[in-house]
């Protein structure tokens, strides 16, 4: 069976490769929202998985990854995978005909998705990597503001992702899957810049905070800049208040957002204009950006012109992260400041 197009009416069968948290709570049931796509199984390497995955969501079960790339009936695959397996069954699935839509963070490594994209392009297939905050309006109307001119000329844009420390057991702190605060909370900053930075951006320095006890970093700032001199500065990290912002900054005024990447369907972002003598709040309209993302990889699969687009887009990102990772100082992790007698910090 070719690679269906979502065009001709018929909903492309989706599989999805790893029985991950995230394809549970938000994905699949996103895939079931969406009419262009049809779930067909879901893989693990633990039947007991594969089947509880199967029982609440009315698919097959598979066990076994390279078993679902087999199927017919699958043409295009979800991987939320570990990161460190991303690219390479990325690369399986797209050589067995496969469209794909990976979870980020895909890689830091550009010479590795650059292959991938080039993969993707002979096979005629959709190579996609899943930052699904890109698919909330509240960015295209901060855009739109910053085209109209609302701030003047954009100098500087920065934002924040932080996440409390939590169980060292997960995913995230493990060095052999990947982990580390970069590909799992700096990569949302560093693709959110690219939304106002130009295409020429690059890494003008770097720090990432290391936890010997775990080998991952957990903390981490980057700083960014184009060929027209805006800067992007990008704190993220594990060690944190929760922070889910950014913010746009130019000659006449300021845009920000407070949850810039990962509202809930039901919530109504606010966005804040700040103009001299003048500070608006605008209430914007909810959206479910996990549907918005399948639903574009599901337009993708059928239109070559996306598929260029989301593999150029995969390779700097992967590009930048790269530059990150080699340009780094790496710092050991802050001491905690002493409690004052009474048990209040200073």
């Amino acid at each position: 069976m070719s690679p269906g197009n979502p065009d001709t009416g018929r909903p492309l069968g989706i599989g999805v490769l790893g029985a991950a948290d995230i394809a549970w709570r938000r994905t699949i049931p996103a895939i079931q929202r969406c009419d262009r796509l049809r779930l067909v199984a879901v893989a693990s390497r633990a039947p007991e998985r594969a089947a509880a995955f199967a029982g609440r969501f009315g698919c097959e079960p598979v066990t076994g990854y390279e078993r679902l790339l087999e199927r017919d009936d699958v043409e295009a695959v979800y991987i939320p995978l570990p990161n460190a397996l991303h690219e390479q069954w990325a690369a399986t699935a797209l050589r067995a005909g496969k469209h794909v839509l990976v979870e980020k963070s895909l890689n830091a490594d550009a010479a590795g998705a650059a292959a991938l994209a080039r993969t993707a392009a002979a096979g005629g297939l959709a190579f996609m990597e899943n930052f699904t905050f890109l698919h909330h309006g509240q960015h295209d109307r901060v855009r739109e503001l910053v085209a109209e001119g609302a701030i003047g000329t954009p100098r500087a844009f920065s934002a924040s992702f932080g996440i409390p420390p939590a169980d060292l057991s997960l995913i995230r702190y493990d060095p052999e899957l990947g982990g580390g605060a970069l590909l799992e909370t700096g990569t949302y900053t560093v693709r959110a810049a690219q939304l106002f930075l130009g295409p020429d951006a690059e890494v003008a320095g770097a720090v990432l905070r290391h936890d010997p006890r775990t080998g991952v970093d957990v903390a981490g700032s980057a700083l960014l800049v184009d060929g027209q001199g805006v800067t992007a500065q990008c704190d993220f990290g594990f060690t944190h208040l929760y922070r889910c912002t950014y913010a746009i900054w130019g000659s006449a005024g300021r845009i920000s957002l407070d949850w810039a990447f990962t509202p809930p369907p039901e919530a109504r972002p606010v966005l804040r204009l700040e103009r001299p003598g003048v500070r608006e709040e605008h209430v914007l309209p909810a959206a479910d950006q996990f549907l918005g993302a399948l639903t574009a990889f599901a337009g993708a699969c059928a239109d070559p012109v996306k598929h260029e687009e989301h593999g150029a887009a995969a390779v700097r990102q992967a590009a930048l992260l790269e530059s990150i990772k080699r340009q780094a100082h790496v710092v050991p992790p802050q001491c905690q400041t002493p409690a004052r007698p009474d048990g209040r910090r200073p």
